[in-house]
C-alpha cells in the first residue's frame, strides 16, 4: 500500500487547473463535453477525492486496492454517490473483493482470471479491456492479438465490456499516436464505445487521436 500525500492543495489551486485541462481538452478542436476527465486521485489524500467532488469531477480514478478501502471509507454518503470510482491500476484477483463494493469500473482488466473474479464479486459489473500497446508486460494489457478473445470471455462472463483503455508507449509522439488510432480502431471494429487513453503528458495527443476518457492526477493535484 502506498502511503497518500496527505498536504491538501487550496482548493482554488486544484479548480484552476482542472479548468485548464478542460481548456487543453478545447485546444484539440473537439466537443469538451465529449472528453471525460477521470481525476486520478491515488497516491493523494482523501482531500483529492473531496476537491474533484466539489467541482463536480464525477470519475474518480484509483489504483491501489488498500488505498482506495481506506479513503473511501473517510467519505460521508453523500460524497459516496456523488462519484464514480474507476479502477486504473494492475488488478490482483486476491484483491478485488476487498474493494468490488466500491468500484464502478474496472478499467485495468487484461487476464481471464480476472475477468472470473469480477464476475464472481461482482456480477455484471461494468469493465474496460486493458490493451497493451507498448509490448511491455510491466504496464499491463493484453495484446491486441489476444484482445478479442478476451472480450468474448468477459461478454460469456455477464459482464459489461464499455472500453478499452491503455498506457501510452514511450516515444516520439508519432508513436504514441500511432498506437492510440491502433486502440481506437479495435474499439469501433468491436463496438466498443469509451476509448480511455490519455493522461496528464499526453492528453492533447489522445484527445486528437479519438479519446473519450482521459486520466489526469498530475496536471491537477502537483507531484507525489
Amino acid at each position: 500500500m502506498t502511503i497518500p500525500k496527505e498536504a491538501a492543495l487550496p482548493f482554488e489551486v486544484v479548480e484552476q487547473r482542472f479548468q485548464d485541462v478542460r481548456s487543453r481538452i478545447a485546444s484539440c478542436e473537439v466537443d469538451p463535453t465529449s472528453v471525460k476527465i477521470v481525476a486520478v486521485t491515488k497516491g493523494f489524500g482523501t482531500w483529492a477525492i473531496q476537491a474533484a467532488i466539489r467541482l463536480g469531477c464525477e470519475f474518480i480514478g484509483e489504483s491501489y486496492a488498500q488505498e482506495l478501502k481506506t479513503k473511501y471509507e473517510k467519505l460521508s454518503s453523500i460524497e459516496k454517490n456523488s462519484c464514480k470510482v474507476h479502477f486504473i491500476g494492475g488488478l490482483q484477483s486476491n484483491k478485488i473483493k476487498l474493494v468490488s463494493k466500491h468500484v464502478d469500473v474496472w478499467q485495468s482488466v487484461d487476464r481471464v482470471s480476472l475477468i472470473d473474479e469480477i464476475a464472481k464479486r461482482s456480477p455484471n459489473a461494468k469493465i474496460m479491456l486493458q490493451l497493451d500497446l507498448a509490448g511491455e508486460s510491466t504496464q499491463g494489457g493484453c495484446g491486441l492479438d489476444s484482445a478479442p478473445a478476451l472480450l468474448e470471455s468477459a461478454i460469456g462472463a455477464g459482464l459489461e465490456t464499455i472500453g478499452c483503455m491503455a498506457i501510452a508507449p514511450r516515444g516520439s509522439p508519432s508513436v504514441i499516436e500511432k498506437s492510440f488510432l491502433e486502440l481506437c480502431a479495435f474499439a469501433d471494429t468491436h463496438g466498443l464505445v469509451e476509448r480511455s487513453i490519455g493522461m496528464s503528458g499526453d492528453l492533447e495527443i489522445a484527445v486528437k487521436s479519438g479519446s473519450t476518457m482521459v486520466r489526469v492526477g498530475t496536471a491537477l493535484f502537483g507531484a507525489r
